[in-house]
Parts: structure tokens; sequence; C-alpha cells
């Protein structure tokens, strides 16, 4: 009897401080990261940038245990994925740059008699630099390796109300509505360079349709915030990408009080768990907040079981 699949798909991150050269050499040879049309120019820009920025790295990853939390998140959540939809139904994932790799997790799919492959990549809005990166790698993984289950896949789920519980879950065990009139929240994405969104890429409307969205609920839920800001953060280089920067979004603030709310990660990583909560943190300090709060990402939720149940459903 053929089975089927879900295959959760992500960028990655280090396992250990070794493998930090890796991710960085991966992630900067990926062809929707730097867009340069020649592979040769492009191989290049990537190690000139992964030998001028590995040894920052493995210090920042050092300060936060010697390696990336999105795999352990990861893996947590398969689990949990996988008593839902029980053994008839395959749970896997594969990370875009680090292990677990795509083809070796193809491999292991193999040896299955599969009708079916549900792709879903965890990241809620879509942009060529995640999503698309993600899910071609796998297909061309899939096909290289001789595979000929149906390749289903999702390309976006913002808009997804489980999704967004989770997300106010995990705001609320930041802050209680009664103390919200006295905090602003920030919705903090990851930034893109701007001719990267001049190109198409839909991204950017997608992050402001989802604080739309959240906005929204947050008041249907009670948590009146003073106010609720949109922000970028991870700029690299000098090229100009979306404004505003987290940093400028902080000075602009008059509370005294601040939520950080992840928006473009559903799995905790480096970004989360030094960038917002040390970086940010004491940049914050150093501004004149008495309160400063990050959120956890939805991880392995419950709610964020019940989307992933969701979206598979939906795409059968």
């Amino acid at each position: 009897m053929k089975k089927e699949a879900i295959v959760l798909l992500n960028m990655g991150g280090p396992n250990n401080l070794e493998e930090v050269e890796v991710f960085l050499t991966n992630m900067f040879n990926d062809k929707n990261i730097i867009t340069v049309k020649s592979s040769l120019l492009r191989a290049f820009i990537a190690k000139m940038i992964t030998f001028t920025r590995t040894e920052k790295s493995q210090d920042i990853y050092r300060q936060i245990g010697g390696k990336s939390p999105i795999v352990g998140h990861t893996k947590k959540l398969v689990e949990k994925l996988q008593s839902r939809v029980g053994d008839e139904v395959i749970v896997d994932f594969a990370m875009r740059y680090t292990p677990p790799f795509a083809s070796e997790v193809i491999e292991r799919l193999n040896k299955e008699n599969l009708e079916k492959i549900y792709l879903i990549p965890l990241y809620p809005q879509f942009s060529t630099t995640t999503t698309k990166s993600s899910l071609e790698d796998f297909e061309e993984q899939y096909h290289l390796n001789g595979g000929d289950a149906v390749l289903v896949e999702i390309k976006h789920f913002f808009q997804n109300q489980n999704y967004n519980r989770a997300v106010l879950q995990r705001i609320g065990e930041r802050i209680s509505a009664d103390e919200c009139s006295d905090f602003d929240i920030i919705f903090s994405a990851h930034g893109l360079p701007v001719k990267i969104i001049e190109r198409g890429d839909v991204y950017e409307r997608h992050i402001n349709k989802h604080v739309a969205i959240l906005t929204n609920m947050l008041k249907e839920a009670g948590m009146n915030f003073h106010a609720v800001h949109l922000a970028y953060q991870s700029k690299v280089g000098p090229m100009e990408w979306l404004k505003p920067s987290l940093e400028d979004k902080l000075k602009e603030v008059k509370s005294k009080g601040v939520v950080i709310f992840p928006i473009a990660f559903t799995i905790d990583n480096s970004e989360t768990d030094f960038e917002l909560e040390m970086e940010y943190r004491e940049v914050a300090l150093e501004l004149g907040f008495k309160d400063y709060r990050v959120c956890e990402c939805p991880n392995d939720s419950d709610f964020f079981v019940d989307t992933l149940v969701e979206l598979y459903e939906k795409m059968r």
C-alpha cells in the first residue's frame, strides 16, 4: 500500500561550531540570495563573505550554546505532527544550508512506497530567498535522486487562523492584556535588500498584510498595545534594505516598555536567540527602556501543529 509523506523545509542552522562555515558557504552560494548570474562570481563572493564572517558568527553561536536551536525545535515539531497524522504518513524535515540536507532525507524517503510528498516550507510569508529557494532545492534533489512520487507544495500560510493563534499565544506568554496599554509591540521581520523586492518578491506585501491581520486579532483579544509597529532586522552589507530598521524603530518608540515578536520566523534561531534577545536588548537598555521582552517563535506549539495538520489536509 502506498504511503504519503510530509516534509517540513527550513533554512537550517549550524549543529556545531564547525558547521558555521558550511552554513555560510551554502547560504551565500544560493542563487536566490546572491543573485548575480555568474556562478563563478557567486562562488567568489560567497568565499569572501564566508572568510570574513565565520569567526564572528562562531562567536555568536558560542554565546547561545555552540549551535543553532533550530534543529532541536524542529525535531520536537516533527514528533508532535507525526503523532497527529498517524503512522501511515511519514513526517520528516530538510534544511537548506545545514544537515539534514534534502538529499539525505530523499534517500530515506525513496526506500518507502510513496505516492505523494507534501512540502511545507516553514516560512509564513513567501520570499524567493526562503520559500522558493527551499522548494527548488528539494525538487531538484528529488528528481536527481530518481524519485517518482508526486510533489505537492504550499507557498505561504500567514493568513491561517490557527497559525495566528499560535502567534497571539506566544505574545500572551510575555505580556498580560492588562499591561498592554503601557507597552508598544514591534513585529520584527528579517530584512531583505530593496532590489530583491523591486524584482517582484512579494515578501514585503505579505509582511504588511500579516501585521494588519495580527493587529486586528490583538484588538479582538483585548490586547490593546499603546502602538503597533513593523521593523526589519539582520541587515548585511552596504546596499539599501527594507526600512525601518529595528534599531531606528526602537528610537521612535515613546513607551518605556516594548514587546518584540519575530514575525518572519516560525522556529527560534540565532536571529531570535542572539540578535533579538541579546544584541537588541542592549540597544533597548541604552535607549532607556525599562522593560524589553522578546516572544518565542511558535516552535512546537499545539496551535502550530494544528496549522500544519490543516495545511496538509487542504493540500490532499
